[in-house]
């Protein structure tokens, strides 16, 4: 069991700059290939950054790397230009080098003399559009780690009523109990590899589940 409690934004703001400065670092690198922009999403988006001072997890960032792809670039490509550029830069900053797994590129800021994470961050590479109806969508590149291949894959339904979900509870006075809730599931998670976007996602959907808003949001 963990000890997870909401980190004061006074905090992470001096953090934020620095991690909105080697994205402004990264974009130079790969600006003659394909441009992006990033956003802050998640926990830090909502003002729900959280961490455990009795263990060596730290806390975590989470930001969307959106691309502006022509379609010259292989998936692959793509992430592997990024986290080139990201190992280039964030050691300056006193980052590890990045991290891949199945859906992010992670760099870690490290207490090394005392074996602990004092906070890392995740990017997800991801492309927006508009499809044939006029509904706005999302795509990610997934990295297949047993087949070690990478390819562009639509975010799952849950995705896209997130936000409206989490408005939703905001209008209706369920935030407070989704906060809790969502300290809950940090504190007794025990998948090391479950990062707080889907944890946090998870805790949306199951309080909207909960007071049955499972078709959408009116």
């Amino acid at each position: 069991m963990y000890h997870f409690n909401y980190v004061p934004s006074k905090q992470l703001s001096p953090i934020k700059k620095d991690l909105i400065s080697i994205m402004n670092s990264v974009q130079n690198f790969v600006c003659h290939d394909f441009t992006f922009q990033f956003e802050f999403v998640g926990s830090i988006q909502q003002e729900m950054v959280t961490q455990d001072i009795k263990s060596n997890i730290g806390f975590d960032f989470d930001v969307d790397i959106q691309v502006n792809d022509k379609g010259i670039f292989s998936a692959k490509e793509i992430k592997n230009k990024i986290r080139t550029a990201l190992d280039k830069v964030a050691p300056d900053f006193g980052y590890s080098h990045a991290e891949d797994s199945t859906r992010v590129l992670t760099i870690k800021m490290k207490d090394r003399i005392n074996a602990r994470i004092l906070h890392s961050c995740d990017f997800a590479v991801v492309k927006c559009y508009t499809d044939a109806s006029g509904r706005e969508c999302q795509k990610y590149i997934r990295f297949h780690k047993k087949q070690k291949t990478y390819a562009w894959e639509e975010q799952t339904k849950g995705y896209y009523l997130l936000s409206e979900k989490s408005q939703w509870m905001k209008d209706h006075g369920y935030w407070n109990e989704m906060r809790k809730l969502y300290l809950e599931k940090k504190n007794n998670n025990n998948n090391p590899h479950k990062h707080s976007r889907s944890i946090y996602a998870e805790t949306v959907h199951e309080i909207c589940q909960k007071y049955r808003i499972t078709k959408g949001i009116k």
